[in-house]
């Protein structure tokens, strides 16, 4: 991402995996303000997803309007570390296509 050095990732997993993703992004060093590390917000999110034909769905059925508690899990990284931190998440992550929003940091 040209001229942007730090970006917010916005993460939507299940309640239940948020603890390997906190670990997870430690590792990669996601997370890091000043002297401090492990720097993320969570909020608790209610999560809806239907599965189409051709999905492999870690939760539900295709077809059906499924309805899940997770957290919206809110966490600074630098731009240069995007990659490895998202095959980061992805590893930990439950879900077939995990939801993940970059927003650069001006």
């Amino acid at each position: 991402m040209d001229g942007i050095e730090m970006l917010k990732l916005e993460i939507y997993i299940p309640v239940t995996h948020f603890a390997e993703l906190q670990e997870a992004l430690r590792i990669v060093g996601a997370g890091v303000v000043g002297n401090y590390d492990s720097v993320l917000s969570y909020h608790p999110v209610k999560g809806t997803w239907r599965p189409l034909a051709g999905a492999d769905p870690y939760d539900g059925t295709i077809g059906e309007l499924q309805e899940g508690d997770e957290y919206k899990v809110e966490v600074r990284c630098e731009a240069e570390n995007l990659t490895q931190t998202l095959a980061a998440i992805r590893e930990v992550h439950p879900y077939e296509e995990p939801l993940i929003n970059v927003i650069p940091l001006l």
